[in-house]
């Protein structure tokens, strides 16, 4: 696959622009999209530059991360506390992202979305108020781990580190994770799989790659 060096501001207008002319593969009012990448990499910062973006063009735009949907303590650490196993399937409350998320915004939704369940630090519901995305906004979900599962994603961006800036850039404290992003690279191929891939080693020069980029 070839890689363009791109400037996170390119990048950012780039996505917009795909954003501002998709439509919902489902029918939905509501557009759905997916930021994948590890902790380590900017997953969530490039999609706040995207969501401030969209509202400067009027969309109205949610922004979740998965770290608000996190499963209570007692089941991560029904096997430890540094089992990479359950931290690639059990961490993350797939099915409350289903149900809170991604079930209010299916055609003929409500478009009430919970925007967090889980407070890791006091392990304890969050009792956060749902926010109502109005027809036409734009969800931006992002957060490791997120391909997979058959989210009804309308677009995806993966957010790439080689094993060895995955390793130099996350925390020694979490680098027992490092063997669930092994095996979520040979299981699902987030590169292969996202509709757009962007190089992050440097966090300073990205590029970017796959078979929906557009120049």
């Amino acid at each position: 696959m070839r890689f363009e060096a791109i400037s996170w501001e390119r990048l950012t207008a780039a996505l917009v622009g795909r954003i501002m002319e998709a439509k919902a593969e489902d029918g939905s009012p509501w557009l759905r999209i997916g930021v994948d990448g590890a902790p380590a990499a900017p997953a969530g910062e490039l999609a706040g530059r995207v969501a401030e973006a969209l509202r400067v063009r009027g969309r109205g735009v949610l922004v979740v991360g998965t770290g608000g949907f996190l499963r209570p303590a007692s089941l991560r650490y029904e096997y430890g506390r540094e089992d990479p196993d359950t931290y690639y399937s059990g961490w993350f409350d797939t099915g409350a992202l289903w149900r809170e998320v991604f079930g209010p915004l299916e055609a003929g939704g409500s478009g009430r979305v919970l925007p967090d369940l889980w407070d890791p630090a006091t392990d304890r519901a969050t009792r956060s108020a749902r926010v109502e995305l109005p027809p036409g906004g734009v969800l931006l979900l992002h957060g490791p781990l997120l391909l997979g599962h058959w989210f009804p994603f309308d677009l995806t961006v993966h957010l790439r580190l080689s094993a060895a800036a995955l390793r130099r850039r996350t925390e020694e404290s979490e680098r027992w994770t490092l063997p669930a992003f092994q095996r979520y690279e040979d299981e699902v191929e987030p590169g292969a799989a996202a509709d757009v891939l962007v190089q992050a080693d440097d966090p300073r020069r990205p590029a970017w790659g796959g078979p929906d980029r557009e120049a």
